[in-house]
C-alpha cells in the first residue's frame, strides 16, 4: 500500500518533484565540481613538489644559512697566456656546489637514526660552469711619416703614429648541472620523480664509476645519447641512460655517482642535501623538530614548508578552490535544502483535504508523516542522480579543457635551493616556474559523499512535510469540502 500511494503521488506531482530534486541537484553537483577540482588542485601541487624534491621524500635537510665570505660565489677562471701569433681557442670549466652550503657525509647517518626516520640518502648538486672561446690580437696600422719626439727634434726619440685596429675576445658560457646521487640508495632523491626511458639507470656496484644519466631534454639539445660520452671537468663519463621527468622541470641535466661528483668539486665527503623519509607521514612535524633539535647547524623543509612557497595561477586557484568554492557551495546546498524543506511543507499545506480525508478513514499520523518522507526521499535520491550526473559532466568538461596553471617556486626556504636546481649557482634565491595542467578526477569517497547528501536533503525536507502533516486533522479536511 505505501509504495503504490507512493508511486501515484510522484507520478501526479511530477513537476512539484521535479523542482524539489532539481534544487538539491544544483547543490550536489556543486559539490561535487569544487571536491574534484579542489582534488585536482591537490594533485597538481603534489607534481610541483616532486619535482622539487623527488618522489618518496618527505623532507630535505640542508645547512642553514650563513652569511657569505668575501668573494663567496665568485668562480675564476683562468686562461693560459699564448704567443703573440697564438690565436687558439681557450677554455676553462669551474664545478660549484650548489649554494656554496655542504654537510658532512656523515650528517647522513646521523639523521638515519633519528626517531620516525624511516631513511635518508646524501645528494651534492653541482653547477658546472664553462668557458669557450678566444683572444684575437689587433693590427696596427701606421699613418705618416715618424714624429719627432723631445723638445730639440735632434737627438730625439722617434715613435710611429697610428692605431690598433681589431682584436678583442669573444667567449660563451655554458651553463649546466650535475646531481650526485648515492647508487645503492636510489629509493629517495630527485632522481626518483624520472624515469629511465632509454639505456638503464646506475648499478649499485658503481659507486665511483665513471658513468652518467641524462635528462633527456638536455640530450635532446647537446645531441648525446646512451654509448657517448660527456666531459665534466676533465673526466669523461660515459652515458648510460636518458631520463625524463615526470612532472616539470628535471632535478639536473647530468647525474653521476655521488663519489665522483666529490671529486669533481672538491668537496670529498661532503653532501648539500638530505633527502628523509619519514616512517609515518603523520609524524612529519615530530621527525622535523627531533632533527633540528639533534643535529644542529641544518635546516629542515618539509612539503608543507615548500607549498607555502609556491605561487602563481595555481596557488590562487587552490585558495579560491579551498575558501570560495568550499563555502559557495555549502551556501548552495544549505540554501536547495531549506528550499526542499520549504516546497515539501508547502506541498502537505495544498494537500490538507486528502491527508485529513486518509486520517478520516483510519490513517494514523505516524502513517501519513511516513508517507509524507518517503516522498521526499525520493525526491532526494533523484536530485541526487541529477546531481551526481551534473557534477561528472561539469568535473569531465575541466579535465577535457585541461586548463594551464603556473607554479612559481618561490625563494622563502633555504633547504629548497639545496634539494633543486634553480636556474643558476645561487640556488635559493632564485625561482623557477613550472606549468601544470589542471584535472578534476572524481572519487568514489565524492560520490559517496553525494548520496548522503542527497539522502541528507530527502530526510530534511520530508521533516519540514512530515511536521506539517502531523499537525493535520480531520477536521481540517473538512472545512476545506465546499
Amino acid at each position: 500500500m505505501f509504495f503504490t500511494y507512493l508511486r501515484r503521488e510522484l507520478r501526479r506531482r511530477r513537476k512539484a518533484a521535479l523542482v524539489v530534486a532539481s534544487g538539491l541537484a544544483l547543490g550536489i553537483a556543486l559539490v561535487i565540481i569544487v571536491s574534484s577540482v579542489s582534488s585536482g588542485m591537490s594533485k597538481a601541487q603534489d607534481k610541483v613538489l616532486e619535482s622539487l624534491y623527488g618522489l618518496g621524500t618527505d623532507m630535505t635537510v640542508t645547512k642553514a644559512a650563513a652569511a657569505p665570505g668575501s668573494g663567496s660565489g665568485r668562480p675564476k677562471f683562468e686562461f693560459d697566456a699564448k704567443g703573440n701569433d697564438d690565436d687558439s681557442n681557450q677554455s676553462s670549466d669551474r664545478v660549484l656546489v650548489q649554494g656554496f652550503q655542504t654537510l658532512a657525509s656523515s650528517t647522513v647517518d646521523t639523521i638515519g637514526k633519528q626517531d620516525g626516520v624511516a631513511d635518508a640518502v646524501g645528494g651534492l648538486s653541482l653547477n658546472v660552469m664553462k668557458v669557450d672561446g678566444q683572444f684575437k690580437r689587433g693590427e696596427f696600422r701606421q699613418e705618416g711619416g715618424p714624429a719627432q719626439g723631445g723638445p730639440g727634434g735632434e737627438g730625439g726619440s722617434t715613435q710611429p703614429q697610428g692605431e690598433v685596429r681589431g682584436g678583442g675576445a669573444s667567449f660563451d658560457v655554458n651553463s649546466y648541472t650535475v646531481y650526485g646521487t648515492d647508487v645503492t640508495e636510489q629509493a629517495l632523491g630527485p632522481l626518483t620523480s624520472s624515469k629511465i626511458t632509454k639505456g638503464r639507470t646506475f648499478k649499485a656496484s658503481e659507486t665511483d664509476a665513471e658513468v652518467a644519466v641524462v635528462d633527456s631534454a638536455y640530450a635532446k639539445e647537446k645531441k648525446l645519447a646512451v654509448g657517448k660520452t660527456v666531459t665534466i671537468h676533465g673526466t669523461e663519463f660515459t652515458i648510460v641512460g636518458v631520463s625524463t621527468a615526470d612532472s616539470g622541470d628535471a632535478a639536473a641535466n647530468l647525474y653521476i655517482p655521488l663519489k665522483q661528483a666529490q671529486t669533481l668539486a672538491d668537496s670529498k665527503n661532503k653532501v648539500t642535501t638530505v633527502y628523509v623519509k619519514a616512517s609515518d607521514s603523520q609524524q612529519i612535524d615530530h621527525v622535523k623538530s627531533t632533527i633540528q633539535k639533534n643535529v644542529s647547524g641544518t635546516t629542515v623543509t618539509t612539503s608543507a614548508d615548500l607549498a607555502d612557497t609556491v605561487s602563481g595561477s595555481l596557488s590562487t586557484a587552490s585558495d579560491l578552490a579551498s575558501g570560495v568554492g568550499k563555502w559557495l557551495s555549502i551556501a548552495v546546498l544549505t540554501a536547495a535544502f531549506l528550499v526542499a524543506g520549504l516546497l515539501t511543507s508547502s506541498a502537505v499545506s495544498r494537500r490538507v483535504r486528502e491527508f485529513g480525508t486518509l486520517k478520516a478513514l483510519g490513517w494514523k499520523s505516524g502513517r501519513v508523516t511516513r508517507q509524507v518522507v518517503g516522498e521526499a526521499l525520493v525526491n532526494g535520491l533523484l536530485g541526487g542522480v541529477l546531481g551526481i550526473a551534473v557534477g561528472l559532466a561539469g568535473a569531465y568538461v575541466v579535465t577535457a579543457i585541461s586548463p594551464t596553471l603556473t607554479a612559481q617556486l618561490g625563494s622563502s626556504g633555504a633547504g629548497m635551493g639545496g634539494g633543486r636546481f634553480m636556474g643558476g649557482p645561487g640556488g635559493p634565491s632564485a625561482s623557477r616556474t613550472l606549468d601544470v595542467a589542471l584535472t578534476a578526477p572524481v572519487s568514489l569517497s565524492t560520490i559517496l559523499i553525494a548520496v548522503a547528501l542527497a539522502v541528507a536533503g530527502g530526510l530534511i525536507a520530508g521533516a519540514f512535510g512530515g511536521w506539517r502533516a502531523s499537525r493535520l486533522r480531520p477536521a481540517d479536511a473538512l472545512r476545506r469540502v465546499e
